[in-house]
């Protein structure tokens, strides 16, 4: 009888040894491949660090441009300053030609801006799905001259920190406005008599605005018009 417990309890024994051991050797078998995740995964995370590193660096390399570029002042308007002069550059014009600009008040014609721009928003009715803007956008560097789009009269120039910034509002005859938006300085004053083709002021980025640019607006009789039908960028 004991021997027959005896052969019973060492079967049982080899049983449980062959149950358990599957599984030890297929566990055994697998680390390898354990580690070699392991090792892929630290190398993965390694990289994520190299690249958010290299991102940081390359956004401060982006804002220490943008502040070598001026473009951390634009939120801090010179402001108002029509006793201040504005240096322009001479230039001559050919004996017998037209002069550029017309005297005296004149319907909005000419282009604002001698500096190349581009327009990056145009005019966009309040009949439409998406939101009104009732003049164009023209990007533009901070600090260049802003020209009257004809001659008239200073109606309102003033700050207007919710959406235009500095901006300038001049009268023309025939019921015309050209209103001039996002400046960083003004340099005329209400009542001012001013000639096409005047400066009134310096680009900028005051106001609601995301960068720098001239925002312009025409009107007549107080509808808006899309002033690419009226002015057009010249080329001298």
């Amino acid at each position: 009888v004991a021997g027959a417990v005896a052969a019973t309890l060492l079967l049982l024994g080899l049983a449980a040894i062959l149950f358990f051991y599957g599984p030890i050797v297929r566990a055994a078998a697998s680390v390898p491949g354990l580690k070699r995740d392991i090792a892929r995964l630290e190398a993965d995370n390694a990289q994520v660090h190299t690249l958010a590193r290299a991102l940081e660096d390359a956004e401060a390399r982006y804002y220490q441009l943008r502040e070598m570029m001026g473009a951390d002042i634009i939120r801090e308007p010179v402001g108002f300053a029509p006793t201040v002069p504005v240096a322009l550059p001479i230039e001559a014009r050919p004996p017998g030609a037209a002069p550029r600009f017309e005297s005296g008040a004149s319907i909005p014609k000419h282009w604002p801006l001698d500096e190349e721009g581009y327009v990056t928003r145009g005019q966009i009715g309040a009949d439409t799905r998406d939101e009104a803007h009732p003049g164009i956008d023209v990007a533009v560097s901070i600090g260049s001259p802003v020209r009257a789009v004809g001659g008239g009269r200073v109606l309102d120039a003033g700050s207007d920190p919710e959406v235009y910034g500095l901006f300038v509002l001049l009268e023309h005859p025939e019921g015309y406005q050209s209103m001039y938006g996002h400046l960083s300085r003004v340099t005329v004053a209400v009542g001012d008599s001013v000639s096409a083709g005047q400066v009134i002021g310096l680009s900028g980025n005051s106001g609601r605005s995301s960068a720098p640019h001239l925002h312009l607006e025409i009107r007549r009789e107080g509808r808006s018009l899309d002033p690419l039908t009226l002015v057009q960028e010249e080329t001298r």
